[in-house]
């Protein structure tokens, strides 16, 4: 009956979004590259972009349980770096902020950043989200968690010392992405029954995940956007997942109370997290807004048009958006989006500039001047062209 009413009430509720058939072959040979890597070599899969972090859009059909992990080992964490960035004088706004997503790959080369820079002060945008974890378990910087080591997460692959002063020094605001409990690195320690997965209510990960935000918070960024804020999209639509609601909502309480004072505080979404059926607590993901909202700066949907299933949602970026951020408006939600700035699926009606064009309009003419682009390889070279006419149009 719940499936039943959900359709009825909206048809958009049973949208599914599915990655294409490139994007699962990457993450099926990532998966099984983990088991060989010899230590001190990278993954392969570290070296490919986040390409999962969309998502689905709807529940599945097919019920599972979700089991704790095995027994905690000992560990020791070590405790957080000093600060190598000037002394803060106070959280920077969150507010009104409008920039773009790079991996860390991405965030290592001068040229990027360069780009960005000078195309942010050129287009109007004036942050960046940067990975410092990834979806593939890569600590990206120079970490000094001791299981992070352990586990042969640690990835130096950004200069924090210079990369942050210089982001700031031409005015962007520095936003880390932390993926959390989607980590094949740590599921392959931990012999997670999960994994790639951790579940969310496992201590492990949760004390491993906090340490990392507590140095993160550290270094100089300005916020920490938490991405993976989820159990798996396994499970009917059902009343069921108390537990998993818990457990997220729980998480983001320790995190609010440990670091709330000392950074801003974001995490992403899923996109059918907005509507109104949302409220009812049946979704398997255990993402409910209402819970989280009170112990975040922005909450960021991520709507992406292309990975709705109906043709009319797909097919209509403009209208897709604007429904969807008019529902969690009505829920008085603090609200970020992330837009889509890639090229899947756009409808043979328009091309991949006025598809990108659409949603801006749509998030602008409800009053959004605040908003986040994503891109897995960071190739933002039709957002820049799309940005440059909106500007001459003004």
């Amino acid at each position: 009956m719940l499936r039943r009413e959900i359709q009825n009430q909206m048809a958009m509720q049973k949208s599914t979004m599915k990655t294409d058939r490139r994007y699962r072959r990457l993450i099926s040979i990532s998966v099984a590259l983990i088991g060989i890597v010899a230590l001190g070599l990278f993954s392969l899969m570290a070296l490919w972009p986040d390409r999962t972090h969309t998502g689905a859009q709807a529940a599945p059909s097919v019920s599972v349980q979700i089991p704790q992990a095995p027994a905690p080992e000992t560990r020791v964490l070590s405790a957080p770096r000093p600060n190598p960035s000037p002394k803060r004088t106070g959280l920077q706004n969150p507010a009104s902020r409008r920039g773009v997503y790079l991996n860390s790959l991405a965030a290592a080369r001068p040229s990027k950043i360069d780009e960005v820079i000078q195309k942010s002060q050129a287009l109007g945008l004036n942050a960046v989200v940067i990975d410092v974890k990834d979806n593939h378990g890569v600590v990206a910087y120079d970490t000094q968690i001791s299981l992070a080591k352990t586990i042969s997460a640690r990835a130096v692959r950004l200069d924090l010392e210079e990369l942050l002063p210089k982001l700031k020094t031409h005015g962007l605001y520095v936003i880390a992405r932390q993926v959390l409990f989607y980590d094949p690195k740590l599921a392959q320690y931990l012999k997670s029954p999960i994994a790639p997965w951790i579940p969310a209510s496992d201590s492990r990960a949760i004390q491993y995940n906090l340490a990392i935000a507590e140095e993160v918070a550290s270094l100089g960024f300005d916020e920490i956007q938490f991405d993976y804020v989820r159990f798996p999209d396994e499970g009917k639509m059902s009343p069921i997942y108390s537990s998993r609601y818990d457990a997220i909502t729980n998480f983001m309480k320790q995190v609010r109370a440990r670091l709330g004072a000392k950074i801003n505080l974001s995490a992403d979404v899923f996109g059918r997290t907005l509507w109104a059926w949302n409220m009812k607590k049946v979704d398997p993901i255990g993402q409910h807004l209402e819970s989280l909202n009170p112990y975040l700066n922005y909450l960021s949907p991520m709507i992406y048009p292309s990975h709705y299933e109906t043709d009319k949602l797909r097919n209509d970026p403009y209208g897709t958006i604007k429904l969807a951020l008019q529902s969690g408006q009505k829920r008085q939600l603090k609200l970020r989006p992330f837009l889509q700035a890639f090229d899947m699926r756009i409808p043979s009606t328009m091309t991949y500039a006025q598809y990108i064009a659409a949603q801006i309009k749509a998030a602008r003419e409800l009053g959004f001047d605040s908003y986040l682009f994503w891109n897995p390889e960071a190739n933002y070279t039709m957002l820049w062209k799309v940005l440059e006419q909106l500007k001459a149009k003004r």
